[in-house]
This record gives C-alpha cells, structure tokens and sequence, in this order.
C-alpha cells in the first residue's frame, strides 16, 4: 500500500503531465471562440458603419430648404422715385435700386443705409417711358427708353478691394456705348417697351415704339491703328403689328427675339440676320381668359417661364415636332397661387426660379426636380419689386408700404426629387419624357439629369449577361470535375479554374476592350454560328464515339473522356469564325451588323453587352465554379455508394441524390457570384463604352453603379449634389447587394433543411 503511495502508476503520471496540456487547450479553445465572436460582431458593426455613414452622406439631399427673415428696413432714398429694379452683388452685401425717374440708389443690404446714388444723363426735356434689364450674362447691363425715341445704356459694377485686410466693395456704372442716348425709332415716338442684351463688344435693343418692333444693334470695332473704337449700328422694323405686344424678350445668344401679345400669342423671330428678321414660330401658352402677368427666360434662356392672373407658372421649351421643326412644348407647370404672378426671378446658376404673388407669397421652386422648395408669406402689403442674389442665398422684396425685406434661403440641393432620380422627366429640348444620367457639363447653365434609373437597369443588364454565359459554364463544368471526372484529371482541371479567379479585372477588360470587342464585331456571324455549331458537333462525336471499336474505345480511361473533346472544340470553333466573313458576305449581302440595322433597326455599339457577358461571365466563371465543385463533391459519398447499390444509374443519382444534397451549396456559389457581377467595376468600364442607356439589345453599351461611382467621383465637388447623388448611388447598391444576401442566405437554409435527412 506505501509502495504504491510512494511509486505513481504510470497512468497517474500520464494524468499529471497532462493536466497542463488540457489547461492550455481550453485556452486556445476560449481564445478561439472569443476571437470568432469578436470578429464576426466586428464585420457586422463594420457594415452598420457603413450604412450609416452612406446615409449620414444622403440625407442632405431630402431635407427641405428654409427661408428666415434677418432684416427689415425703410426703403432707401424713397423720393428719388418708384423702383423699377432691384439688384445686388454676389456677396449681398451691396445692393442697387434703380428708380423711374433715372436715379441709381446702391446701399448696403444688411442695413438699408445708402452708399452711392447715381443719376442717369437724361436730356431735358425727355422722361423715361421705358425700362428693361439684361439677360442673366449681360453683366449689369440695363437700358432706359426715352419719350424721344432713344435709349440710355447703363452697367451698374463693383469693384472689391481688401484696405487693411478688410473686403471693401466699391459700386459704380458706366456707360459701355457712350452717355448720350441711342436712337432706336428714328420719328421720335417714346419707347413704350423694350428688350436689352450687353455684351462686351455689342449691344442688342429691341423696343415697342409707335406700334413697331424696332431691332437694332450696336457693334463696336476696334482699329489696328487707333485707340478709339468705332461703334457700327444695324436696325430693321418687323413686319407686325405692335399694338398688342405686352413684353419683349432676346435670348443670350440672340439669335432670337420673342414677342407676348395680351392675349398670350407667343411670337418667336429669328434674328441671326439683325437687318432682316424672320418670323419663326407662333404659340399660345395660356388658355383663353387667363392675363400674362410676368415673362422671363429660365437659366440657359432654353424654356420660358409664364406666369397668369390665375397663379399658375408654366416652362414652356422649344421641340421638334413630328415635321422635324421646333416648336413650343409646355413640359411642366406650378400651381403657386390663386393670385396672380407678380414676379418670376431665375436662379443665375441653376433650373430654379422664385415666384411673387399679388399677396406677397414668396414661392421658390426647381424646374428639373419640379419641386416646391419654399412658401412664405414676405410682406402684408402688396410687393413692388423683388430680387434673388446670383447666388440664390438671399431674398430682397419691397413692398408697398415703402419697406424692404431681407431673407436668408438655405436651399442646397433642389435639383434632388423622388420623380427626378426614378422617374421620367421632360427635360429641355427633348422631345419626351426620359431617363436621362448627365451629371456635368462644360456649360454654366447645364440643366443636370440625375436620372439613376438607367444605372440601375444597366448592372442588372450586365449582371444578366454575364450569369447568362457563367452559370451553365459553371455549373455544368462543376458538375462533371466533381462527380464524373478522374481524380488526376480533377487535380489539374480544378486548380487552373481557381487560377482564373486570381486574374485581375484590369487585365480582362482592357483584353475585352481592346482586343475581345474588335473581334466580335468582325466575326460577329462566327459568334453565333459557334454557339451553334459546338453542341451540335459535340452530339455527334458523342454519337460516333459509341460505334468506335471498343477496343479503341477502351484505350481511353474512364473519367478522362473530356479531354478528347477539346479538339473538337478547338476545331469547330475555329471554322466558325474562319467562314464567319464569307458567311457573312454571302448570306446578308454585308456584314450581319448592317443586316441587323437595315432589317430590324438594331444599332450595334462595339463596346456592348454581349462582349461585356462574356469577358464578367469569364471572371464570374471561378467563383461559382468553385464552390459548387466543392459543395457536389463533399457530398457523402455512403449516399451515391448507397443510390447505386439499390439500382440507380450514374445519372439518376447525380440528378437525385447529389444535386439535392449539395444544393445549398450550388446555390450559394450562384449568389456569390451574381454579387461579383453586380459589383464589378473595371470590366464594365473598359467593355461597354460605360453609355448610360437604357435598352434591352445586345448590342447597345450600358453603364453601371459601381462604373459610374468610379468614374465620376473623382471628379464631384465635395458635399456637392452630385457628390451626394453618387453616395446615393452607393447606398442603392449596397442595399440591393444586402437585401439580396439575406433573401439568397433564407432560401439556402431551407433547402439545407430540406435536403439534410437524404
């Protein structure tokens, strides 16, 4: 009993030396556990992040725009007349009022004060009868008509100096064609109405005087030889009837001259020949017993905005008919009031304009995105004038109680709509409705189409294609490695496809780019003739093959059968495209591009979907081969041993046994990689022209989410509506690609039940 006290057994040593070892293991086990823990919960929170971070990002873009008021004061120098024109400088610290009698009052914005009045040389003897201000780039420019029959041309300007490291803003004006009045109508007769456009070389009037429409133009050249310029004037009388005419309008590049009767007759005159103006176009744009109470152009003078007695404000723009001739379109309209529009301010930089009523409603609104961004009640009293800053931050209204109102507008992103970026919109000079993606421009007054529609209809467009060619490739391919394949041919097959999957997307589509859209579009006949000709080449070896001496036929292992179908393949393919051009020739009298266009009116773009199906369907193709060989082939092999012991053929247990039970797995390599296929970024850029169109053809480009997040991001203004309008994009995406996980992980745990008991 003591012998053994003192002399351990050899299992109670063994137990002792292995009490350390199992204390270690449990923590390795609890190390490994929380490591697993730790990092899937740090997956998760980084998805939620993102989400967040995206939305953080987006949200911007619904919120709605306010408007405060921030001052209220007497109307400056109210003796020196009634305002005809109010206006002011970007930074709204100095602000113009431009008054009947032909004074110019500049006085600062936050406080009223007057800084600078000017007055206007008028002739004694004349009075003003007219006024009108210039287009949104005539730089200041207005013109006073004269009871002479003459006009004035004025610039108000300022210059901004830093004394003392302070911003200083100093008005003045000038006179670009000299301080003594212009003659327009050569009998004297006042200046009833009249239309201005300033340029820095020439200056354009039209003006309604004595029941005429006169045109004339002051153009200023400069001498080689001298410092004086010579100003050379150019006048011609339209051939109408002036009476009714009630406003007058030149657009920037005038090249044409609008007429509105009292009626609401809209008359359109080409100009481009100032000596000899053409009637263009006629068009009522309001309905009978509605007034035209305001006419202005919307930014870009591309649409007209008219506004009635009856409150409603109506774009009307020039398309072409179905004669192929431009004509008038009213493509939207807004309810504003039931009072009748007092004023039509455009946005100086974007497709927005600010309404007054007669009550003294303040509406702003954005023709693109047809949005109401603002309502408010300015004045009490009546309104006499108002103004929006170029920047489109500052409201300045006069009323008639002699005060004038100053607000704040904080309205960032209007050109955002539910209707603008999911729904057709008429856009300027189209002729319908459409879905349009155009982010930017080279012009200021660029009308943006945000339009995510077609980016959304071309990933699922490409994402199709490219399944089209990748799945039964896949599958089929996985099919066969896994279950009829020999193990030493499977051990070389299986590793060159993963390969595949290691290949850069780079390098396939600059190879799809550059060399696989070239050679589809002149062998395009070889394309479809090969996918016809390989299954039915393949059939018939097949057939053949079985009436091979057996001893032929035996010579070739079992499971390696495969391999002697590459020659086939090989050889069959290369006919195809090899007679694909005579084929051509002689079957469809040209290319089969050409057929396509002349019978059917199918276009074809080199870069399209079909070569972008094919080169994604090839990067796709690893993916899902992958890992439905592995989920075929890890299927118990006492289930097949099992289905073929009680009778079934090789084919009835793939189709029965193994597909079933590794389904799950099938599907998720499916899943898989239609995700890489709606994510891919650089195939779909370099293999489609990267053309955001929506159409179903083949052989029509497309563009893509992730392409265009790529592309234009670089590019956008931080915190810009564009800017955002791409993390929106990125939201849409990340979305879709979480909603469809989830859905695909749900349907992948039923089946796994459902399959679980073979």
């Amino acid at each position: 009993m003591s012998e053994n006290l003192t002399n351990p057994t050899p299992s109670a040593v063994t137990l002792a030396a292995s009490k350390p070892y199992q204390k270690w293991r449990l923590i390795k086990d609890a190390l490994a556990r929380y490591g697993v823990v730790i990092g899937g919960l740090g997956v998760i929170v980084a998805i939620v992040l993102i989400f967040f971070y995206l939305l953080y990002v987006v949200l911007p873009l619904f919120g709605s725009a306010k408007a405060s008021s921030i001052a209220e004061y007497d109307l400056p120098e109210q003796a020196l007349g009634k305002t005809v024109l109010l206006e002011t400088e970007e930074q709204n610290e100095v602000a113009a009022r431009f008054t009947d009698s032909g004074h110019i009052i500049f006085f600062d914005v936050a406080t009223g004060k007057t800084l600078l009045t000017q007055t206007i040389a008028i002739p004694d003897g004349v009075r003003i009868t007219s006024f009108a201000q210039g287009s949104l780039i005539s730089q200041g420019g207005v013109a006073y008509g004269l009871s002479d029959g003459r006009a004035i041309i004025v610039k108000h300007q300022y210059k901004v100096t830093y004394p003392n490291n302070k911003r200083q803003i100093t008005p003045s004006i000038e006179y670009p064609l000299g301080e003594q009045p212009l003659v327009i109508d050569e009998t004297g007769a006042p200046l009833e109405k009249l239309a201005v456009k300033v340029e820095t070389d020439k200056t354009i009037l039209a003006a309604k005087a004595a029941d005429k429409i006169h045109l004339v133009s002051f153009t200023k050249e400069q001498s080689l030889f001298a410092d004086e310029a010579t100003t050379n004037r150019t006048s011609a009388v339209l051939d109408v009837s002036a009476k009714t005419v009630v406003d007058l309008l030149i657009d920037k590049d005038d090249s044409q001259l609008y007429l509105m009767d009292d009626e609401g007759l809209l008359s359109v005159y080409d100009i481009g020949d100032k000596a000899a103006p053409k009637l263009k176009h006629e068009q009522k744009v309001v309905e009978a017993g509605q007034k035209i109470t305001s006419l202005t152009f919307l930014n870009g003078d591309l649409s007209l905005l008219v506004g009635d007695s009856t409150g409603l404000v109506s774009q009307w723009t020039q398309v072409k008919n179905e004669l192929k001739q431009l004509a008038f379109k009213k493509i939207r309209a807004f309810k504003v009031s039931n009072e009748a529009i007092v004023s039509i301010e455009p946005e100086q930089r974007r497709k927005g304009f600010m309404t007054v009523d007669a009550s003294g409603y303040v509406g702003m609104y954005h023709s693109t995105a047809e949005r109401e961004l603002i309502k408010e009640r300015v004045s009490t009293s009546p309104p006499v004038a108002a103004l929006l800053s170029p920047r489109s931050n500052r409201l300045l209204l006069e009323s008639a109680d002699g005060k004038i109102h100053v607000w704040r507008i904080e309205n960032e992103h209007p050109e955002v709509s539910i209707k603008s970026l999911w729904q057709q919109v008429w856009y300027e000079s189209y002729p319908k409705p459409a879905y349009i993606w155009q982010s930017s421009s080279a012009s200021n007054d660029f009308e943006p189409k945000y339009s995510l529609t077609p980016l959304v209809f071309g990933t699922f467009k490409a994402a199709f294609y490219a399944m089209l060619v990748a799945m039964p490739l896949a599958l089929m391919g996985a099919i066969y490695t896994a279950y009829f394949m020999a193990p030493k041919m499977r051990q070389v097959v299986k590793p060159s496809i993963e390969l595949m999957g290691a290949l850069p997307t780079v390098i396939l589509g600059f190879l799809a780019g550059l060399w696989l859209a070239p050679f589809i579009e002149k062998h395009l006949a070889g394309l479809f003739l090969s996918l016809i000709s390989l299954p039915i080449a393949i059939m018939l070896f097949a057939f053949f093959w079985q009436y091979l001496p057996k001893n032929l036929r035996q010579k070739i292992p079992e499971g390696w059968d495969a391999a002697i179908l590459i020659p086939v393949i090989i050889i069959v393919s290369w006919l195809a495209f090899a007679i694909s051009i005579p084929l051509e020739t002689l079957l469809f009298h040209g290319t089969l591009r050409d057929w396509f266009s002349r019978e059917f009116g199918i276009g074809y773009d080199q870069r399209n979907s079909l070569v972008v199906g094919i080169a994604m369907g090839f990067a796709v193709i690893p993916t899902i081969f992958s890992i439905a060989e592995d989920a075929i082939f890890s299927v118990p092999k006492h289930l097949t041993v099992g289905s073929l012991a009680l009778g079934a053929t090789t084919w009835q247990t793939m189709t029965r046994v193994v597909l079933l039970t590794a389904s799950p797995g099938i599907f998720s390599a499916v899943m898989i990689g239609l995700g890489r296929a709606v994510g891919e970024t650089m195939i779909v850029l370099m293999a489609t022209g990267n053309t955001p169109v929506m159409d179903f053809s083949v052989f029509q480009g497309l563009r893509t989410l992730a392409a265009n997040i790529a592309v234009e991001m670089p590019e956008s203004e931080v915190d810009s509506t564009h800017y955002r309008v791409l993390f929106l994009a990125a939201l849409v995406l990340f979305i879709f690609t979480f909603v469809f996980n989830t859905l695909a992980e749900i349907i992948r745990q039923r089946l796994r039940e459902k399959y679980s008991s073979l």
